[in-house]
């Protein structure tokens, strides 16, 4: 079975192009999952409150340091939910400062992927085969390492990249904005009560 750029589909007199690639998600992602460290609830108590600190699927608290600068997908590594309804892994497309536990995998493109892409190509991917664990579901390293996808070609990964960027650059500034708006809400509501 061919993993196609977004959906799964079996081979028709091989309906992949003949300059796209059989590979695995360890040709297009870097993981850097050694950078990851847990802080326990009692260490995180006495932090002041800056860098978001994220868990497998969402921001758990807030710390006063940070380990990873710039643009990242977090992977859910495990936990209930792992992969959604349809198999798909639960994905966080992170950019800043910010800390990470170790429940989730910390990943950057490579090979032509820029976050973007990887976020995309990831998130319409079913894992499923991959989850292990009956009680808690996990996606370990060396299977997310080792699935087997098609990889297309340069120029389609290039086109493609040249495509999504606006709509990624459009989501940046939409959160820069909320994130100002909470900062008014925050200082009106404190003026308000004062």
């Amino acid at each position: 079975m061919y993993k196609s750029w977004f959906v799964d589909f079996e081979p028709f007199d091989n309906v992949c192009p003949s300059d796209w690639g059989n590979g695995c998600v360890d040709d297009i992602a870097e993981f850097y999952d050694s950078m990851r460290k847990p802080l326990s609830s009692l260490e995180r108590a006495d932090m002041e409150r800056i860098y978001p600190y994220y868990g497998a699927v969402s921001i758990v608290d807030y710390v006063d340091d940070f380990i990873f600068d710039g643009e990242y997908l977090l992977l859910s590594e495990d936990g209930i939910y792992v992969v959604d309804e349809n198999g798909h892994p639960l994905l966080q497309h992170i950019t800043g400062k910010f800390w990470a536990n170790n429940h989730a995998h910390i990943l950057k493109g490579k090979s032509g992927f820029n976050e973007d892409s990887l976020y995309l190509f990831l998130a319409n991917t079913n894992m499923a085969p991959i989850v292990t664990g009956a009680a808690q579901p996990k996606i370990n390293q060396a299977n997310l390492k080792s699935f087997s996808i098609t990889i297309p070609s340069n120029e389609v990964i290039e086109n493609f990249n040249a495509l999504i960027q606006p709509f990624f650059d459009q989501r940046l500034s939409n959160e820069a904005e909320v994130k100002k708006l909470e900062s008014l809400k925050d200082l009106l509501l404190s003026r308000l009560v004062n």
